[in-house]
């Protein structure tokens, strides 16, 4: 059974990574030139680079881009002005309306209100040294360490995985059941397609998928429930959560939860397969990490600055309004490139070289504003252990030199494929 899971996981997220790759061009070239030339411009950048829209079925609506870090930052900031409700009819559609992405004003404020307290640094930094640590160093890194050699995408793609579906409160023991719960997660992204044919194909198998995910989330929540919801497991602490002296019913937990799901695993593996590229690139600045862990933190956040893998976040204009002397109509949708405001030479010194120890100045890896990503803290721990534990581990880590090296690529969810590594053996 297992074998056959691992390979629905493998397929459903190289499929994911194939949908939104675009054409094969040098966008960063491009964003340089469009930050100097062209800040804003009419049209939906992204369907021009062949990125299907996940924001909606509408297709033709009026779209306006934006490239430099000042405009995407006061658009992000500006939830006001500047709404998320319309993701509930794109990619939301597979969720019944009910994600946290695609909320506006009162409702967003409640339902973040609901579940940010399971996403704080308290909470998380005691799933860490529990859950995280000993699950990645046991069942991942020691059984790897006598081969000597590994893809590291393929510790990648299965470690945050099987951490935040422990987190979630899933069985520990069933790792056949979280693997298929996580192939059709990914198959929920793989939803909005660029052409029609194939979109409706997709559109039926995410429906599906959305639906077995719905009924496998749902068992969770009855059996927590059933046992009295004691756990710190994210499902059990739904389950005891208050606001407003309101609590949450079953149907809305495994909503919430299940919305979650699609991007708790693929973003997490792209950024780490991303910062293992640029660490191993790079062996100088590699061994400086190994020998200070206190800068482990800071080649993460870089990493997200320099290759963020969501590479853009869409908002609509709740009023007419004016960006660089440009009017934007009510209705219309903003393209804000995040790939692009993150390198804005403006902003950042070096804007394209990757230095872990530059000043801290806010970057859109994770969003910003009231919708920035409710679980980075815990992707961000988790990549923290995971490096840590590959520093201790596997001694004099290099890239395989009879492999091809990694290449970070994609428009949209942005990564490497495969990241060859050998290391020296005891």
């Amino acid at each position: 059974m297992s074998k056959q899971q691992n390979e629905n996981l493998e397929k459903a997220f190289a499929g994911v990574a194939d949908n939104y790759r675009g054409q094969d061009v040098d966008l960063n070239a491009i964003y340089r030139e469009m930050r100097k030339n062209s800040p804003i411009i009419a049209e939906d950048f992204m369907s021009q680079q062949g990125v299907p829209n996940i924001a909606g079925l509408d297709a033709n609506r009026l779209t306006f881009t934006l490239f430099k870090h000042k405009d995407v930052m006061a658009v992000l900031r500006d939830a006001k002005n500047f709404t998320s409700g319309f993701i509930a009819e794109g990619l939301g559609a597979f969720f019944d309306g009910l994600i946290l992405t695609g909320m506006d004003g009162e409702e967003h404020k409640k339902a973040r209100a609901l579940l940010q307290p399971v996403f704080m640094p308290d909470v998380v930094n005691t799933w860490r040294d529990t859950k995280m640590d000993p699950i990645v160093r046991n069942e991942f890194l020691i059984p790897l360490q006598k081969e000597g050699k590994a893809d590291l995408m393929d510790f990648a793609l299965y470690f945050p995985i099987r951490l935040i579906y422990s987190l979630i409160g899933f069985p520990e023991d069933d790792h056949d059941k979280v693997k298929q719960v996580a192939a059709w997660s990914l198959a929920i992204l793989a939803g909005p397609q660029v052409t029609p044919e194939k979109a409706a194909e997709a559109r039926k198998a995410a429906m599906e998928a959305a639906k077995c995910l719905y009924d496998a989330v749902k068992e969770a929540v009855v059996e927590a429930r059933k046992n009295g919801a004691k756990g710190g497991d994210l499902i059990s602490r739904l389950i005891r959560a208050e606001y407003e002296g309101r609590q949450l019913d079953d149907h809305e937990i495994t909503t919430f939860v299940r919305s979650l799901l699609p991007a708790a695993g693929e973003t997490t593996t792209r950024t780490f397969g991303s910062l293992m590229t640029l660490l191993l690139e790079r062996p100088a600045l590699l061994e400086r990490v190994r020998a200070d862990r206190s800068l482990v933190g800071k080649a993460i956040d870089e990493a997200v600055r320099l290759e963020p893998v969501a590479t853009f976040k869409v908002r609509q204009a709740a009023q007419d309004i004016e960006i660089r002397g440009m009017q934007i109509p009510k209705g219309a949708m903003v393209q804000c490139i995040v790939a692009s405001a993150n390198r804005d030479e403006e902003v950042f010194e070096d804007s394209e070289e990757y230095i872990i120890e530059r000043k801290v100045k806010p970057s859109f890896g994770f969003g910003f504003g009231p919708h920035m990503c409710i679980g980075q803290f815990i992707a961000k721990t988790e990549m923290v252990v995971a490096l840590n534990a590959i520093l201790d581990l596997f001694p004099n880590i290099r890239l395989d030199p009879d492999m091809p090296k990694p290449k970070i690529e994609g428009a949209q969810l942005r990564g490497p494929h495969e990241v060859h590594v050998v290391w020296d053996q005891h």
